[in-house]
């Protein structure tokens, strides 16, 4: 039981005030006598109701004890008299006769009252300061500790983690076995004069396992394992997280050989000087302490830092150089093989159905990180037991892959007739301008179930892990984000604002392609403007716009024509397979959702686009007719499902000539 939780809070003030009031009543009650006026103590004595009495000469009082007691003054009084009407009062008493008498002593009061006396402000003073020194803020830390460190010992009773429980990610675990065996084997590796990093840092995006890592560490090490977050250093006061660095250091340092290992160090490392109006004094000293620290260490002192964080590019400078973080391990998002032993690290304990193959789901799931992995398998789960079956099949694992990557399907959202038909064409739409680019994933589900904040969604999955995009990837993928777009227009020549997203999408793709890939004709291979999401304004306020106002015209001029471009190509596909389209959205319209053996169906007969000229990007000059290395492209069974309806084409209308300003879906 944690007394200074008990103890701590309003209650505390409660529970202090009723011994207050209860020591109080029981210090009146012990001292037993009443006082009463001097009428009413002889009229007592005058009605035969006293048993005995004292005179005390010296205070001029009278105590009474009485025959039986007179309601709340119970039987013992006591009164005063005026040093004038003493003989009256001592004649009173002597007429009284009182069968027990009366004497002049004047009485000892108790001991234990007087131990009472002295214990109890003593006690009250006492439990003052120790509230005091406890603190009653800052989660219970006291004010003579305050810049102690926080950092959690991970002792042998927490449950271990090793690397066995962690996947996809072997070479940070290559690496951190390293430092493994030389916290164990120093002599090892200084017999060959290596010297092991000083820090190690872990960097990549949220969710691939790099604090699981250090967890890792620690159950694998043996070692004392000091575990702290970057947060946990800058406090209110400056110089509290400098002193915490330091104890920090110190305990490391006495029970050496020893890890420390700092969560999302960016709290405490970002770069100095790069706020808005000045820097922050209380971090930037805590960072300064940091460095020092790092480089005072003894070469022989076997303590090694390992940090993690999301964003390793705010980092400071003298942080990320060699003699502190030495070594530098990115933990990215698995590939095909790492996610497979992921799922199979997570799937422990998890009653899989026979026909549940790992792989698929992997293969179903790129880009997804450990965590998203761990999350879609904790869904299938759920919806398992909420389904109450015993087994985790197929159908949950679709579902919880569609739950993580669109959320949870709206079933209450009851859309129109009308809604439906738009949003199938819509849909069929980007399902189809996919489907006809020669440089797309293939389309793997499409719904018009209403899922998160969306009405519908088409999934376009890569059969293979991938790297780096081409410049006809980019240019296919804004075609076939303005497909769904398209389609409205062509269809019911009414657009809606469902394509609000894609537009934005298709937007951010073009900006980049011109801005920051070097994939713009005109504008050239030149890198214009500041990578995105840099976070420190004060910082580049001062620094002005690296280029011209001509240039970023001409760079409005480049996303449009993209765009455009884009737009035509969609445009161009659709009309041509307008057939394919109206069976693709009656289907949608009978089935709600589409698997891959239906769209393959489908899109048995799709028309592709035609290659696109290439060109060089300095003086527009057309490549060289030798034809380029085919990409070789793992085909898609077709099922046998028939998910298409048979219907008359409409008359195809004519194609959108690139050079026609005005759409026929606004004429």
């Amino acid at each position: 039981m944690n007394v200074k939780k008990i103890f701590r809070g309003p209650i505390l003030y409660v529970v202090l005030a009723i011994i207050a009031v209860w020591i109080g009543s029981s210090l009146i009650t012990m001292s037993g006598f009443k006082s009463v006026s001097t009428q009413k103590g002889l009229e007592y004595l005058a009605q035969d109701k006293v048993s005995s009495a004292k005179i005390v000469d010296g205070e001029n009082r009278v105590d009474l004890t009485l025959k039986e007691p007179d309601g709340n003054l119970g039987n013992q009084v006591q009164f005063y008299y005026v040093t004038p009407r003493g003989q009256d009062v001592v004649k009173a008493v002597d007429d009284a006769n009182l069968p027990k008498g009366y004497d002049d002593e004047v009485p000892q009061p108790n001991w234990f009252v007087n131990i009472l006396g002295f214990l109890i402000p003593a006690l009250l003073i006492g439990v003052f300061f120790w509230i005091m020194l406890s603190g009653m803020q800052g989660g219970g830390n006291k004010v003579m500790q305050f810049g102690k460190s926080r950092a959690k010992l991970v002792t042998k009773e927490t449950p271990k983690v090793t690397f066995d429980d962690v996947a996809g990610s072997d070479e940070a675990i290559e690496e951190l076995q390293e430092i493994k065996d030389f916290l164990k084997e120093p002599a090892k590796f200084q017999a060959v004069g290596a010297r092991i990093p000083k820090g190690v840092l872990l960097y990549g995006p949220p969710g691939t396992g790099k604090t699981l890592l250090a967890r890792a560490v620690a159950g694998e090490a043996g070692v004392p394992f000091y575990s702290i977050s970057g947060s946990d250093f800058v406090e209110m006061f400056v110089g509290v997280g400098a002193s915490r660095v330091r104890d920090l250091f110190q305990q490391a340092k006495e029970n050496s050989p020893a890890i420390i290992f700092i969560d999302e160090i960016d709290a405490v490392g970002r770069h100095r000087g790069a706020g808005l109006g000045g820097g922050h004094d209380e971090r930037e000293q805590t960072l300064n302490q940091l460095l020092v620290e790092m480089d005072g260490f003894d070469p022989k002192t076997n303590v090694i830092l390992i940090a993690a964080t999301n964003r390793p590019d705010i980092l400071d400078p003298a942080l990320l150089r060699p003699g502190r973080f030495d070594r530098q391990i990115g933990v990215d998002a698995p590939d095909l093989l790492g996610r497979k032993k992921i799922l199979e690290v997570h799937g422990r304990g998890k009653p899989l159905a026979a026909s549940v193959d790992l792989e698929v789901l992997a293969r179903k799931t790129p880009g997804f990180t450990g965590a998203d992995l761990a999350n879609v398998l904790n869904e299938a789960a759920l919806l398992t037991a909420r389904s109450n079956a015993q087994l985790i099949d197929n159908r949950a694992l679709d579902e919880a892959v569609d739950r993580v990557i669109a959320g949870p399907q709206k079933r209450t959202r009851v859309m129109k007739d009308q809604e439906k038909l738009i949003t199938a064409y819509h849909e069929g739409g980007h399902a189809l301008a996919a489907a006809a680019m020669r440089h797309t994933d293939p389309v793997t589900k499409i719904t018009i179930l209403p899922r998160g904040r969306a009405l519908g969604y088409t999934m376009v999955m890569p059969l293979e892990d991938k790297y780096s995009v081409t410049r006809n990837e980019l240019l296919d993928q804004l075609a076939y984000a303005m497909g769904g777009r398209v389609a409205e227009e062509i269809v019911f020549h009414d657009p809606t604002t469902g394509a609000s997203n894609d537009i934005e999408k298709a937007t951010s793709i073009a900006r980049k392609m011109v801005t920051e890939y070097g994939m713009s004709a005109d504008i050239g291979s030149v890198k214009l403007g500041q990578a995105n999401g840099e976070m420190f304004l004060g910082r580049d306020m001062g620094h002005q716009r690296d280029y011209s106002e001509r240039i970023a015209e001409q760079v409005d001029a480049e996303v449009r024509a993209l765009i455009e471009k884009a737009h035509d190509e969609a445009w161009e596909v659709i009309n041509d397979n307008r057939a394919v389209l109206d069976r693709l959205a009656a289907a949608l319209l009978e089935h709600e959702t589409l698997d891959h053996n239906q769209i393959a169906e489908i899109f048995a007969d799709v028309k592709k686009l035609p290659e696109r000229p290439q060109w060089l990007s300095s003086d527009k000059r057309p490549i060289s007719d030798v034809p380029p290395i085919p990409f070789p492209k793992a085909p898609i069974d077709a099922g046998a499902v028939d998910g298409g309806v048979d219907s008359e084409p409409p008359a195809a209308k004519p194609k959108r000539s690139p050079a026609i300003k005005p759409r026929p879906a606004t004429a």
